[in-house]
């Protein structure tokens, strides 16, 4: 097929780790992944006019991403960043700070334009904390095309983890990605080990039309599609640090299905080995050379 095209809408920003400072946002992170498998990726934020916002469009611009839809807020709204810590284990946990560039994103009439003949939009929860970006993602919604995939990537992340919001979302999606604690959460249910298809299932009936992705870290993922479970166990690697991992995950699990050469299976199985290697790496966006194209 053609080259597909799939818009990224959300925060972007510096993840502040132990080991440095790294340009993530999830909506950017699956941007770059994508990107790298060869999709024509558009991403879709803002930053502020300061020194952080200079350096992530220079990063974007060295890795070939455009910056045409990344707008430059006006003073005071900074440049958005994230206070990552790691345990033992190198899971993140992070503190968001609010107030920042990308809780007003505009959508300017070429993004619609462009909206309008996507293959994807790829949108997550937080940034529909402000109630400027739940029109803009709204308006991008009406704008693409009826067979496009429509991505909801779940990212409860307290304070910011509005459950009656995020069952709003879903019901516009056509690709609702989860990790298991979040998959419980929204079915109502414990956490527990193994239950992933249980709270797939139950998800499932609330979004009737829509691929359920549920990721269990280590252990593996699982999609729902269609009423027919798949599960990839989790391989072994040595973890430098999580974060990303699962916007990874979803890149490669997209830009798959995009490509549309391989069944639900086995992009399930690509997916999981590619947010693997991204746990291995430091930072959400490690370099590495571009993927081929399926």
């Amino acid at each position: 097929m053609l080259r597909p095209s799939a818009i990224c809408f959300g925060e972007i920003l510096w993840d502040f780790l132990p080991a440095g400072l790294f340009p993530g946002g999830a909506p950017f992170n699956v941007g770059y992944h994508l990107h790298r498998h060869g999709v024509q990726t558009h991403i879709v934020s803002a930053v502020g006019r300061d020194v952080l916002g200079d350096e992530f469009l220079r990063r974007v611009g060295l890795w070939g991403l455009s910056p045409a839809f990344i707008a430059r807020s006006a003073p005071p709204a900074p440049t958005g960043y994230v206070r990552a810590s790691l345990n033992s284990d190198g899971n993140a946990r992070y503190e968001i700070v609010a107030a920042v560039a990308w809780d007003e994103i505009p959508t300017p009439a070429a993004l619609l334009a462009a909206a309008a003949t996507a293959n994807a939009l790829i949108y997550g929860s937080l940034a529909q904390r402000s109630p400027a970006n739940r029109a803009a993602l709204a308006g991008l919604l009406a704008a693409l095309p009826p067979a496009a995939l429509r991505v909801f990537d779940v990212n409860l992340r307290a304070p910011h983890d509005d459950l009656d919001l995020v069952r709003r979302l879903a019901r516009d999606a056509t690709l609702l990605k989860l990790n298991h604690e979040e998959a419980a959460r929204l079915a109502g249910a414990p956490p527990a080990p193994g239950r992933e298809e249980a709270h797939a299932r139950i998800l499932a009936a609330e979004t009737p039309d829509a691929i359920i992705v549920i990721t269990a870290g280590a252990q593996g993922a699982g999609l729902l599609h269609a009423g027919r479970w798949h599960w990839e166990p989790g391989r072994p690697v040595t973890v430098a640090d999580t974060v990303g991992a699962g916007d990874a995950f979803l890149a490669s699990l997209v830009a798959h299905l995009l490509y549309g050469a391989l069944g639900e299976a086995e992009c399930l199985a690509r997916a999981c080995r590619d947010g693997e290697w991204v746990a291995s790496q430091r930072g959400a966006t490690p370099d590495y050379p571009p993927i081929p194209s399926t």
